[in-house]
């Protein structure tokens, strides 16, 4: 007999958020009938409205689907926007009829390359644009989805971008690409370090005062890594690690409310994934 998903996550005030299983492989040009670089398309489609329907019962709420384009090498592909942008809005409209509030995250993944925020935030609106442009026509409740996209930020052999230059070019891209009536932007936190992330967020509430729609996050690594290497596997330091990362969510709660005023729990670094790989900003 299936688990209630709720009985997983024992905490009145956080909902289950089922991943639809979905995978991505490397996406060909049915017209050429040749793989385009290493650009990916994100499917799964088939059976996902029983999958779902199955999560609605099992005390699901909210469903998330996540198509990753990259921006290296002139941008991404018109095919590569296309599908992905049309897999975005099936699955949004499927998991609309079967109960979930969808979760839209069409990511600009932060990559190798020494491209400017500029072209980051052209080329997401241009994103941003296929994407509506397929959620209007599978007839999506665009009031009932939220959307988490990327930040605009310059490519990892570029220089970084200040917090203010990040939100500019990041509200003006929403501006232009996301229309009011959705709810919710939750923004992903892309790479950046932990401090970073919560710096631009509340530079974003910041330039940006009378969003017409709530500008959040949903952070993976940025509430994690500091929290992981707190914890490091040891038991001991489970309380440590716990302080920790309520201590980041307190901070970019404040962000998202353009409160936050420091110091911050985990302050320093830069952008993670350039300290992860070599040849990145700052090379010699």
């Amino acid at each position: 007999m299936p688990i209630p998903i709720p009985t997983l996550i024992p905490i009145p005030s956080i909902s289950p958020i089922p991943r639809p299983a979905p995978r991505t492989v490397l996406l060909c040009c049915p017209s050429l009938v040749q793989a385009i670089g290493d650009e990916t398309n994100t499917i799964g489609l088939d059976g996902l409205a029983e999958r779902c329907a199955k999560y609605y019962k099992q005390g699901a709420r909210f469903a998330k689907w996540r198509a990753v384009l990259k921006i290296a090498d002139g941008g991404p592909s018109l095919e590569a926007i296309e599908s992905n942008a049309h897999g975005l809005a099936a699955y949004a409209k499927i998991a609309q009829d079967n109960g979930l509030v969808p979760i839209v995250e069409p990511e600009m993944t932060l990559g190798e390359g020494e491209y400017t925020i500029e072209d980051t935030s052209y080329w997401s609106e241009r994103v941003l644009t296929h994407v509506f442009r397929h959620l209007n026509e599978q007839n999506v409740m665009l009031e009932g989805i939220l959307m988490k996209p990327s930040m605009c930020l310059p490519g990892l052999d570029a220089p970084s971008a200040s917090p203010e230059e990040v939100a500019r070019w990041t509200t003006q891209t929403m501006l232009r690409g996301v229309p009011a009536a959705v709810p919710g932007i939750h923004f992903l936190s892309g790479g950046m370090s932990e401090e970073e992330a919560t710096l631009n967020l509340q530079a974003l509430q910041e330039a940006c005062p009378n969003a017409p729609w709530s500008l959040t996050f949903s952070y993976g690594r940025a509430l994690q890594s500091a929290t992981l290497k707190a914890w490091g596997g040891d038991p001991n330091n489970k309380q440590k690690a716990q302080d920790i990362l309520s201590s980041l969510a307190k901070a970019n709660s404040e962000a998202q409310l353009g409160k936050y005023t420091g110091p911050h729990p985990a302050a320093g670094g830069g952008r993670i994934l350039q300290a992860l790989r070599t040849g990145g900003a700052g090379k010699p």
